[in-house]
């Protein structure tokens, strides 16, 4: 199935979104490395659901917005975009820093969300175990810190390019400033903006899915999300990293089962 770029007048700036599928509406919300319409993720949840991926600010080709500034916009900005979309109560899932706004929105306005699936979420911080600094990584460390599979994880990340190409590495570093300058609102220097002392109004049905090796979350994190929601289900996906949704596509999409 092939998903249709649109563009839906936001009050704040126009958005661009990826859209596909039928059924029961679904909300994906991208981490900080952004998404494409090939991902295998988004194909996978527009043969099940609705699909609705908007692309945050300042990602792919949507327009930059500097009115968003802080955890609270983000959260607001999605949740105007769900509007826009004339959406109602959708089953709102996130990856990453995608989880970390998701689960902002699902506290900030807890009986607008009713579903919530959070997929390896940015947003807690522990000294003991601080998270690696995605702005201080090369290129070349990502395979290492997002995939199980290091060495399938460059393949699948580099699928169709040359890297050593200089045009494709100059346009790539140019979309990373652009797409890490807006994360890094709410990721920099680390993803810490009050959360956790949030989570408690989240009534919303919670899935957390987590891939076992994730390098750049670690699977303690699972734990301290799923004590800070109430009655939150914790789905363990072994041989996954933190690109879980790539490596386990299938795995992700029968653990989501559990939302409707």
């Amino acid at each position: 199935m092939t998903l249709a770029l649109k563009t839906v007048a936001a009050p704040r700036v126009p958005v661009r979104y990826y859209e596909g599928g039928s059924g029961t509406p679904l909300v994906f919300l991208h981490g900080a490395g952004g998404v494409l319409p090939s991902d295998p993720f988004l194909e996978k949840l527009s043969q099940k659901y609705h699909l609705y991926a908007p692309l945050l600010p300042g990602y792919g080709d949507s327009e930059e917005c500097g009115d968003i500034r802080d955890m609270l916009d983000f959260a607001l900005h999605t949740a105007d975009v769900i509007d826009a979309l004339g959406l109602k109560d959708p089953i709102l899932v996130g990856h990453s820093m995608g989880g970390m706004i998701a689960a902002e929105m699902a506290a900030i306005a807890p009986h607008d969300t009713s579903r919530l699936g959070l997929i390896c979420p940015a947003g807690l911080w522990m000294n003991d175990h601080p998270i690696p600094d995605l702005f201080a990584t090369m290129p070349y460390e990502y395979p290492a810190l997002l995939f199980h599979d290091a060495e399938q994880g460059a393949a699948m990340l580099t699928a169709n390019t040359r890297v050593d190409d200089p045009e494709w590495l100059k346009a790539f570093l140019v979309t990373n400033a652009r797409q890490l300058g807006m994360a890094g609102k709410i990721l920099f220097p680390i993803p810490e903006r009050g959360l956790s002392t949030r989570l408690y109004r989240i009534k919303a049905k919670t899935l957390l899915i987590w891939g076992d090796s994730d390098r750049l979350i670690p699977p303690v994190y699972a734990q301290a999300w799923k004590k800070g929601i109430a009655n939150a289900e914790l789905v363990s996906i072994p041989e996954a990293g933190h690109m879980v949704t790539i490596e386990k596509t299938d795995q992700v999409m029968s653990a989501l089962a559990r939302l409707g």
